[in-house]
């Protein structure tokens, strides 16, 4: 097995890494940051977020394990005083994980070659002066022309991110699905949308088609671009998927109660 250390820069954080190191290194485990089988994060999603972004060329050969030295996060399954038993299950690993959905995003420009992407979490459209004004089609039919701030189209996993927070529903990462939640959209007597979060099953899409404009601010995950010449954003769930090892069992519905209610929970 080799295994890559993957921390962000704060002191916890570098401190769990040179500790998780060498327990490692005493266990007589690869490390390979360049081709591992295994990535570990300590940090917490943010780094795990990073990381994905590193090694998003070859998913298909990694699994995931997220050590959080923060607060608790919902990639990131084992505590910063939990080393010892992480480097027990690595020992007895017989490749047990779970998959994920990831979201595919390919983007047309009216002024340059056509992007893609791929997001673990969410990808946004906005524009932050003006109201952004854009048709949206699920599948090949027109749904709706949106008028607002922005649109967020994100992943079950990302859906207790910035998706919950613009009042989109939470999703159980297993189901693979894609959702779209407006952000302050604009509806009168003259101007509509459903104003709803919407939720699309894996065999459809969401094309998003704005008015011309330079100024929108487009993001995936972490990353934001602007003064884009954006014609079209095409939205789907992607062949590819995030693999975590999991090495024991975490409910999903209790980390949302822990994230965003704090109230006991049975399992």
């Amino acid at each position: 097995m080799k295994v890559a250390i993957f921390e962000n820069d704060g002191e916890k954080s570098q401190k769990v890494g040179k500790e998780l190191y060498q327990k490692l290194t005493d266990a007589h485990i690869v490390i390979d940051n360049s081709h591992p089988e295994i990535v570990i994060t300590v940090g917490g999603d943010g780094t795990l977020l990073s990381a994905f972004k590193h090694y998003q060329d070859n998913l298909e050969n990694i699994r995931f394990v997220g050590v959080h030295t923060g607060h608790l996060g919902f990639y990131t399954d084992w505590r910063d005083d939990e080393i010892s038993d992480l480097v027990t299950s690595l020992q007895s690993d017989n490749k047990q994980s779970i998959n994920y959905p990831l979201l595919d995003v390919k983007v047309d420009y009216f002024d340059a070659e056509s992007e893609k992407f791929l997001a673990l979490n969410e990808s946004t459209l906005k524009r932050i002066n003006n109201t952004m004004v854009t048709d949206v089609y699920i599948g090949d039919q027109l749904f709706e022309k949106f008028r607002g701030d922005g649109l967020c189209i994100s992943t079950p996993t990302g859906s207790t991110a910035y998706n919950k927070s613009v009042g989109g529903a939470v999703i159980h990462p297993e189901l693979e699905s894609l959702q779209m939640a407006e952000i302050a959209s604009i509806n009168n007597r003259v101007f509509r949308t459903l104003s709803s979060p919407v939720i699309v099953a894996s065999n459809d899409w969401i094309t998003l088609k704005p008015t011309q404009s330079s100024d929108f601010v487009f993001s995936i995950d972490q990353e934001i671009y602007h003064n884009r010449q954006i014609k079209a954003i095409k939205y789907k769930i992607a062949k590819e998927h995030i693999c975590f090892a999991k090495y024991r069992h975490n409910n999903f519905w209790k980390r949302v109660n822990e994230a965003f209610i704090g109230s006991d929970y049975a399992d």
